[in-house]
């Protein structure tokens, strides 16, 4: 070797690096290895060992952070799939309230509210209330969130293509094609076919389908005291495994036709009036969706 000088008669040194106990140098035969004592291989050990610990600590910190980063991005595309939900079937009942006027006209036979009528209008109203173009392609929205909101325009377009028969009936006025009606038939038909589950409910329901289980009551009854407009409540329940949020709903003053006053004086469908006012807590958009709802 280069830096090597044989001298006469003697070995060469093996020489030691200050870091650590093994030679730099071996003769032909053999390594001129230095004797560790067991002192040393213990204080070796000792230095060793915390670092592989360390060196696991420090993995599995990155591993946690990331789950929780994952687990925060999932709840957060649900809070909003959640929202969305409730927004659009919101937007199906203005549409179906927009339309009122003709669907109860009895002088007409074909009112021309089809179900491609009514996605025309439920998208821009949905796009008005959002901002958010369902049309556009690619949508900025989650493929998830994307899904769910097609499948609830199916279950919507159904609801009013079943009705068909009963709106362009010639000589009726009144049909019980309501907002309230077409959002309780929608939600059961879209919560049939998905994890996620839609419904209308309020505290004293005229629809027993839609009464309220011991959550929502509770919901509803805080949201009776507060101000009109208030926004949903967002809340994670079971361990934070299941979203459950309530979007509520406020009676217009279209609504008091058959829901105010005089109280218990029976509206066009013979039912009793609530004696409601503008305003007011009508019920809520109830959504229920576990997190692994995909």
């Amino acid at each position: 070797m280069r830096n090597m000088r044989q001298l006469d008669g003697q070995r060469p040194k093996a020489y030691l690096l200050k870091s650590h106990r093994f030679p730099t140098t071996m003769t032909r035969d053999s390594a001129d290895w230095p004797k560790v004592s067991k002192h040393d291989s213990v204080t070796e050990a000792v230095i060793i060992m915390p670092s592989q610990l360390l060196l696991s600590l420090s993995i599995t910190a990155l591993l946690l952070s990331g789950l929780t980063s994952l687990a925060h991005a999932g709840q957060t595309e649900t809070e909003q799939a959640a929202e969305l939900l409730a927004t659009f079937l919101n937007a199906g009942r203005v549409v179906v309230e927009q339309n009122q006027s003709l669907i109860n006209d009895p002088r007409k036979g074909d009112k021309g509210f089809t179900p491609e009528v009514f996605e025309r209008s439920v998208l821009e109203e949905f796009s008005r209330q959002t901002h958010i173009n369902l049309r556009a392609s690619p949508s900025s929205l989650p493929s998830s969130t994307q899904a769910l909101l097609a499948l609830l325009l199916r279950s919507s377009k159904e609801v009013v293509a079943d009705a068909q028969f009963v709106i362009n009936q010639r000589g009726i006025g009144y049909k019980n094609f309501i907002p309230a009606t077409f959002g309780s038939q929608a939600a059961r038909k879209f919560s049939a076919r998905s994890k996620v589950t839609i419904k209308q409910t309020a505290l004293d329901p005229r629809n027993l389908h839609n009464a309220p289980d011991a959550y929502e009551r509770k919901v509803l009854l805080r949201l009776a005291t507060q101000p009109t407009a208030s926004p949903p409540v967002i809340e994670w329940v079971d361990g934070g495994t299941t979203l459950r949020v309530m979007t509520p709903l406020y009676y217009s003053e279209d609504c008091l036709t058959c829901h105010g006053s005089p109280k218990g004086i029976l509206d066009i469908s013979g039912y009793p009036r609530e004696g409601a006012q503008a305003g007011a807590l009508a019920g809520a958009i109830s959504i229920h969706i576990p997190l692994d709802h995909r």
